[in-house]
């Protein structure tokens, strides 16, 4: 089991430089941030952009993967987004992970005078991006027009450090974005279907785990070349509430067939709101073992 944390955008440089440093020497497999230009109730609070945190994340690391969670339609185009994830895999040296998904339905869907898409239509773009996307970072001199993207001799030199392409986790909760997961995704990762209670989430995780399964044998693909990540935080209760309850959470993710859990590094209030002192026992104390089980 690999074990990774989501440090949100909502501190400056400065600030949160240390967590990046410290959750590389904890041990974690993997560093995350959102791509969003605004979040939630924290949209008129601090936030930066995830490509220059990670950029600099990149710097004062070295070993820890670093990702996208996850990168969207909403604001994305493939053709300039393709450059920056060139550029980061760059300068990280083959370590980023690229998080995508169909963008929800929140600031960034409206923030550039859009229109809220249905589900459907966003399933649509998010195919169309995916499909350019790759197409970008693989081959040079792409030429596209689709219903919500052109590109004209788009160029990918010199190409990512990672071949053939830096790769794909890819959001996914229902039956064409899991297709879209299985056909071009490393990875998948889920958030799970709500739910009030705890008991009602993970069996919604469990349901969707077994709907990626078949998605996997539609497109005949080898079920071992696609890593499983779960956000744990998507559950009614934050995973950092205790040792023992993130432990529990942990092992009940490797039971389901999951590869990869993500956690998130506990705020003062709002959103992840939790102690700061559970994470360090959990890194100090438990992490080692729940990395090798």
């Amino acid at each position: 089991m690999r074990i990774g944390i989501v440090i949100l955008g909502d501190q400056r440089w400065a600030q949160s430089r240390h967590r990046w440093t410290q959750a590389e020497e904890w041990g974690f497999d993997h560093a995350w941030t959102y791509d969003h230009l605004g979040w939630r109730d924290l949209v008129d609070g601090p936030w930066f952009d995830s490509v220059p945190t990670l950029t600099a994340a990149a710097t004062v690391t070295s070993r820890m993967r670093l990702g996208t969670l996850v990168a969207s339609p909403n604001f994305r185009h493939p053709v300039s987004f393709a450059r920056q994830v060139t550029a980061l895999d760059d300068i990280s040296d083959g370590r980023v992970l690229l998080g995508i998904g169909a963008g929800g339905i929140g600031f960034d869907a409206t923030v550039l005078g859009g229109e809220t898409l249905p589900p459907r239509v966003r399933v649509d773009r998010f195919t169309e991006f995916t499909e350019l996307l790759d197409r970008v970072l693989t081959e040079d001199g792409t030429t596209w027009r689709g219903e919500w993207y052109a590109a004209v001799d788009a160029r990918n030199n010199p190409g990512c450090v990672q071949r053939p392409r830096v790769p794909f986790v890819v959001a996914a909760n229902g039956p064409r974005s899991m297709r879209l997961a299985a056909t071009y995704g490393q990875g998948w990762v889920t958030t799970g279907l709500g739910g009030d209670d705890l008991p009602s989430w993970w069996q919604s995780v469990t349901e969707l785990s077994a709907q990626f399964d078949r998605a996997l044998a539609a497109t005949d693909r080898d079920p071992a070349t696609v890593d499983r990540y779960l956000s744990l935080d998507s559950a009614p209760l934050f995973s950092l509430s205790s040792p023992d309850f993130f432990a529990e959470q942990v092992g009940r993710a490797a039971d389901l067939g999951f590869t990869d859990v993500i956690t998130h590094w506990p705020r003062a209030e709002s959103w992840y709101a939790g102690d700061e002192a559970v994470l360090a026992e959990v890194a100090t104390g438990l992490l080692p073992d729940l990395r090798n089980a």
